[in-house]
């Protein structure tokens, strides 16, 4: 007996939703931007922003950002939900554009995640990974096959 997983990129699965979006200037006359996101894990969210080629720097309950010509500041809101405020050479579309690739890439990093944990935990379920193969579309497919006298099994 086999199980397959088919696990699909969080990008695909689901167009990003924005949440929230506001716009304004800073004390400085600057174009500040504010995005909500749905990414919650503070270590897949610095490695996404990383993949982008930003420099991340974790401070405390936020994380400050830098891209050529954009910072952000993404914080926690109450519900550990990352709210991203933009400012420089950024406008709303522009905003919208980098969290599209940060949740992308967060997408990525979640699937890394699940995959490592799978790998890690089928063997005391009593399975062992048969074959992984990586699709076109980036989903990637687990074959497990169930280890004879394992209960439940049959």
């Amino acid at each position: 007996m086999s199980v397959s997983l088919l696990l699909v990129p969080v990008a695909l699965a689901a167009a990003t939703t924005v949440a929230g979006l506001a716009s304004g200037r800073d004390d400085d006359g600057r174009v500040v931007c504010e995005v909500q996101t749905r990414m919650r894990d503070e270590n897949l969210l610095a490695a996404a922003l990383r993949e982008t080629g930003a420099a991340v720097t974790v401070r405390g309950h936020e994380i400050a950002v830098a891209w050529q010509g954009v910072q952000a500041t993404f914080r926690r809101d109450q519900n550990g939900i990352w709210t991203a405020s933009f400012t420089g050479e950024v406008d709303e579309s522009r905003a919208i554009e980098i969290v599209r690739a940060v949740d992308a890439g967060y997408g990525r990093q979640v699937q890394r995640a699940v995959l490592d944990r799978l790998r890690e935990r089928a063997p005391a379920a009593g399975l062992r990974l048969e074959s992984e193969q990586t699709m076109e579309d980036e989903a990637v497919r687990l074959v497990f096959a169930v280890r004879e006298g394992v209960r439940g099994a049959g």
